[in-house]
C-alpha cells in the first residue's frame, strides 16, 4: 500500500460518518435520512472495533460523541447545521492541540536537526492558527451559509491545508538548506 493512503486510512476511518453525512447532503438526500446513516456509522465503526477486540482510538471516540451530540440535535430539531458545525469543534479540539511548543518536531527530518527547530515551532504556531480559523469560518457558513457549506467543506479546508504545506515545505527547505551552507562553510572560514 502506498504510504500515504496508509497514512490516510486511519484519518478517514475517524471522519467516515462526517464525509457520508457531507456526501449525502451534497445529494440533497432528507436531512434526516443524512444525520441518521452518519449516526449508525459512528456506532457501528466503534462497535465494530469494540467487538473485534482492537483498540478505538481517541479520536474515534470523539467523532462519535460528536456525531451522537450534534446528530441527535439535528434529528430533534430538523435542522442539519448542528452536525455541519461538528467539524468546527474538531477543528477547535486539534487547534488548541496543536499551540503547544513544539508539537511539529517530530515531523522535522534528521538533516534540518539543528538547523530549522526555531522555524518549525512557528509554523506550529501558524497550523494552529489555520486550523481555529478554519473552525470560525465552518460555524460562519454552517449557521449563515448554510447552502454554500458542501463547497466550503469541499475546497476551503483542504486547499489551505495544501497551501500551508507548500509554504511551510519550501520555506523550511530554503532555511535549512541555507543554515547547513553556512555552517559548512563557517569552519572554512575560520582556516583562511
Amino acid at each position: 500500500m502506498h504510504p500515504l493512503l496508509y497514512a490516510a486510512r486511519p484519518l478517514v476511518m475517524d471522519f467516515l460518518a462526517t464525509i457520508v453525512f457531507l456526501i449525502l447532503v451534497a445529494l440533497k438526500v432528507d436531512p434526516t435520512l443524512a444525520a441518521s446513516v452518519a449516526i449508525a456509522i459512528g456506532v457501528g465503526q466503534v462497535a465494530v472495533l469494540k467487538l473485534t477486540g482492537r483498540p478505538v482510538a481517541p479520536l474515534q471516540w470523539l467523532g462519535l460523541g460528536l456525531v451522537l451530540v450534534f446528530g441527535a440535535a439535528s434529528l430533534l430539531t430538523h435542522d442539519i447545521r448542528f452536525l455541519m458545525v461538528k467539524p468546527t469543534v474538531i477543528y477547535l479540539l486539534v487547534g488548541g492541540f496543536m499551540l503547544q511548543r513544539g508539537w511539529m518536531m517530530r515531523y522535522m527530518p534528521p538533516i534540518a536537526s539543528g538547523h530549522g527547530e526555531d522555524v518549525m515551532v512557528v509554523f506550529g504556531y501558524v497550523w494552529a492558527g489555520l486550523m481555529l480559523t478554519t473552525a470560525v469560518a465552518n460555524a460562519v457558513v454552517a449557521v449563515a451559509f448554510t447552502d454554500h457549506w458542501v463547497a466550503f467543506m469541499a475546497i476551503f479546508p483542504t486547499a489551505s491545508k495544501i497551501a500551508l504545506f507548500g509554504v511551510q515545505y519550501l520555506t523550511m527547505r530554503a532555511i535549512v538548506r541555507r543554515r547547513v551552507l553556512a555552517a559548512r562553510a563557517a569552519p572554512e572560514a575560520a582556516l583562511a
